[in-house]
Formats: C-alpha cells, sequence, structure tokens
C-alpha cells in the first residue's frame, strides 16, 4: 500500500503504521522475516479501526534504517514499528540509527519494554530499545523499537497478565501509544481492551456516543 501525508484516510481515526524488519539474513533472502507479520497479527487484533500499512525489510546498516525511518515519517506514518538489531552484537545498529531520525527521545517506552522483558528473561538487561518522534513540518511520527521474536513482541506490547484472572500485572508499552499520538497532532486512535487497555487521561477522551 502507498499514500502520502496529503492522501485521505480511509477513516479519520485510522492510523497510518510503518513497519521495520531489520536482519541482514531476512533481508537477503536466506529466511522468512517473522518480525512484519507478528507485527500486523498483533495491530490487526489491537486496534479497532484497521490500519494502513508500509513496510520494509532491511540488513543491519545504520545509514538504511535511518534512511528507510526518515521516508516513513515523509509519507505520513503516524506510528513506526521496527523489529531486530537492537541487541549488543556489533551488526546491531537499529538504536542508533532509530537516534540519528531523531528530533526528541522518550526514553518511558525503552524503561518499561526492559521492565516487561525482565519478567521473562534475564537478558533482558541486554536489550537497547529506543523510542522517539521525528517531526517535520506538520507532521511527526513516533518511532518505536521492538524485539525481534514474535513471542517478545506480543509481550512488550501487550504487557503481562495474571494467568488466572486476566488482571494486567505489567502495562504494555502499547498503552501509552495512542495518547502519545494525540499529544503529537496524529488520529484518535483505540483498541480493543481485553487485548490491550489504552489509557488517556479524562480529559483527553471522547465522550461516549
Amino acid at each position: 500500500m502507498t499514500f502520502n501525508r496529503q492522501s485521505s484516510r480511509e477513516h479519520p481515526d485510522q492510523l497510518r503504521i510503518g513497519l521495520v524488519s531489520v536482519s541482514d539474513r531476512a533481508s537477503s533472502g536466506q529466511y522468512q522475516d517473522q518480525g512484519i507479520p507478528a507485527l500486523r497479527r498483533w495491530l490487526d487484533c489491537a486496534l479497532t479501526v484497521a490500519p494502513a500499512y508500509l513496510e520494509r525489510l532491511i540488513p543491519d546498516e545504520r545509514a538504511q534504517i535511518t534512511g528507510a525511518l526518515v521516508d516513513l515519517v515523509e509519507a505520513g506514518c503516524d506510528l513506526i514499528l521496527t523489529t531486530g538489531g537492537t541487541g549488543p552484537a556489533r551488526r546491531d545498529v537499529t538504536p542508533e540509527a532509530t537516534l540519528d531520525a531523531a528530533t526528541r527521545e522518550m526514553p518511558g517506552f525503552g524503561e518499561q519494554m526492559r521492565q516487561i522483558s525482565l519478567k521473562f528473561v534475564p537478558t533482558a538487561i541486554l536489550s537497547r530499545q529506543v523510542a522517539v518522534i521525528r517531526e517535520i513540518q506538520d507532521h511527526a511520527a513516533l518511532i518505536i523499537n521492538l524485539p525481534g521474536q514474535p513471542k517478545a513482541i506480543q509481550e512488550t506490547l501487550e504487557g503481562l497478565r495474571d494467568s488466572e484472572t486476566g488482571h494486567v500485572l505489567v502495562p504494555g508499552i502499547f498503552a501509552a501509544v495512542p495518547y502519545c499520538i494525540d499529544l503529537i497532532g496524529g488520529p484518535y486512535a483505540q483498541t480493543h481492551e481485553q487485548v490491550v487497555h489504552a489509557f488517556r487521561p479524562k480529559s483527553a477522551r471522547r465522550p461516549a456516543p
């Protein structure tokens, strides 16, 4: 799918989402990418209005990653999610490339992602995910680095629930995403609460129909 900042949305509340999978081997065809399909499955279940997607599959090259992020913001994406390339290996440069594209950093997302992942694996302390905002003229986008594994993607976005009661023990980061997009001028995105409850202060909530 293609769109630009001037093109009409299919619905006023539709999010335009860029999905970027960073992997040397997947981008070269050595194996099938799993990150973007996992992101699409989760987002399709979580959002009440089907989003429009732009996708990029690229190698672990800093300049290419930054270029893809910049292009997706220019194309009109409200939210960009990357997957892969956030560990300590020498080829893992997604966080640096993301910061290169940033006009401001949002450190709370990275802090919360590591807190969630530490509930599952001790190696979460090795993760270097960041989140940033990129602003251009009349438009801004939230960019978030996510893990590379589908299971970890879901855990990070959705959070941790009690297996018996279903109550949220550790909120997933997506709970804060819709309000952040409100604040930077994007559409009013809403979620299915059984997947993730999007939090907004009372003053920012729409009146019930």
